[in-house]
């Protein structure tokens, strides 16, 4: 742990908070009084501080402090909206005027306007999402080269793509003109590394990253730095395979990735366009009877967490998979009116996103399919959400006997999202923490998969 840098927390920014709303409500007013029927105002603030080196050298050191306010004003079913980064009063008075003049020209729409009053977030627990840290740019800047000189104390290890420590922290207002005024609050600190081994006419490169709300729950430098190596020098002489159909295992990180499909397929924005293989799939199997996948929202010190969406709507927990079955879509107020729906109070995305596992370990997972593809990286954006097909470059490891058996990369994986739901076997248990979706490894009944010829190969 990083315990050094984990000094007692800083006051969460109660009074700037306090000034924010002011101002925010102060947009609204001025807008009802030159005439909007309905107005929107999010006003934020971020500070942070960014650090890389490389070879033990500084490359970047970056310190950040922004802020800005962004107004949608509605105005007879019209929409305008506009933004700044200056509050001062004078300023907002001509962002204010910009966005009842967009307003007053574009078309109506009758799915547009703020979410019901009824709707709005009635109370604001404490999730502990504020864990700032006094870290300064030389402790940043230290933290950093030790984690990149214990990846390259490998001799194995020929060269660094650097490693950095980024924190920042965050706050800000959204308020409407139902008396909305909602306060949101978080910090995030992350610590990664990235290196490469091998020989010049065969190098690779891998990497690892920590990511956390508080400097305390960031792995050890030293032993990311290790970790990283580790991973890089077990990509040392990686093949590629020859085309056919397999088994495969995702990591969870990856998985992260093949869940996210499946939330972009159920957005509103894409059924409203009708641009998703999911179309009228609420009410279907589409995953294996034991498929549980639900939003918890409300997870404290989780990094997806919120009180409320950003339409002002309280979040709750729900599933969107039980028993295999889509229970619903991912819905903000305004592709919710344009199905004909209720939101899902999901405006911004999606919060804290749950895999249930059904199996063991990655180990277990291996012994358990005795033989296949393990995929650790994917390249390359190759996925269709209209049709479902799927096809990506990959890199990982080839399993044999239950075991790796060596490392692969420069291959295709191709398949057809619709079917490798359905045909998923098993999510293991080792679950990624650092993102909104959480999951273990996936193990796919079968992809297809496209690399060297068998020829190619034998000459190899």
């Amino acid at each position: 742990m990083n315990a050094m840098l984990a000094e007692p927390s800083l006051a969460p920014p109660t009074q700037a908070l306090d000034d924010l709303s002011t101002v925010a409500a102060d947009a609204v007013r001025q807008c009802q009084s030159r005439g909007a029927d309905q107005v929107e105002v999010s006003v934020s603030v971020e500070q942070g501080l960014s650090v890389n080196v490389r070879l033990g050298d500084v490359e970047t050191l970056e310190h950040t402090k922004d802020r800005g306010l962004s107004l949608t004003v509605y105005i007879g079913g019209r929409k305008g909206s506009a933004s700044t980064a200056d509050l001062k009063p004078a300023s907002l008075r001509m962002t204010i005027e910009q966005a009842l003049a967009i307003a007053r020209h574009t078309e109506i729409d009758a799915a547009a306007g703020l979410a019901d009053a009824a709707e709005m977030a009635q109370t604001f627990p404490d999730l502990d999402l504020w864990h700032p840290s006094r870290i300064s740019a030389d402790q940043a800047i230290e933290l950093a080269l030790r984690c990149e000189a214990a990846a390259l104390s490998d001799p194995r290890i020929r060269n660094s793509e650097g490693a950095g420590v980024s924190v920042s922290r965050a706050y800000g207002i959204y308020a409407n003109s139902h008396g909305f005024v909602g306060r949101e609050m978080g910090t995030r600190h992350s610590l990664q590394c990235s290196v490469l081994a091998g020989p010049d006419e065969a190098m690779q490169r891998d990497y690892h990253y920590s990511l956390g709300r508080g400097f305390d729950e960031l792995m050890d430098a030293e032993a990311l730095g290790r970790e990283t190596a580790r991973r890089t020098i077990a990509r040392i002489g990686a093949r590629s395979l020859a085309p056919q159909k397999t088994p495969a295992i995702l990591d969870a990180e990856v998985a992260r990735g093949f869940f996210g499909h499946l939330v972009s397929a159920v957005s509103g924005g894409s059924l409203y366009r009708k641009a998703s293989f999911l179309l009228d799939a609420v009410g279907q199997s589409i995953f294996p009877s034991w498929m549980q996948i639900t939003e918890a929202p409300r997870l404290r010190r989780a990094l997806g967490s919120a009180v409320f969406d950003d339409d002002g709507l309280a979040t709750r927990e729900q599933a969107l998979v039980e028993h295999g079955v889509l229970t619903r879509y991912v819905l903000s107020t305004y592709s919710a009116r344009k199905l004909g729906l209720r939101s899902t109070a999901n405006a911004g995305g999606i919060h804290n996103l749950i895999v249930t596992p059904n199996a063991g370990s990655l180990d277990e997972l291996f012994r358990a399919m005795g033989r296949g593809l393990y995929v650790t990286e994917l390249l390359g954006q190759g996925v269709s959400l209209i049709t479902g097909d799927y096809s990506r470059g990959a890199a990982g490891y080839w399993i044999e006997n239950g075991e790796i058996a060596y490392p692969v990369h420069e291959i295709t994986i191709a398949g057809n999202l619709r079917q490798m739901f359905s045909d998923l076997i098993a999510v293991g248990s080792d679950v990624d923490l650092r993102g909104n979706i959480r999951t273990g490894p996936v193990w796919l009944a079968q992809l297809s998969i496209a690399g060297q010829s068998a020829e190619d190969l034998s000459d190899d």
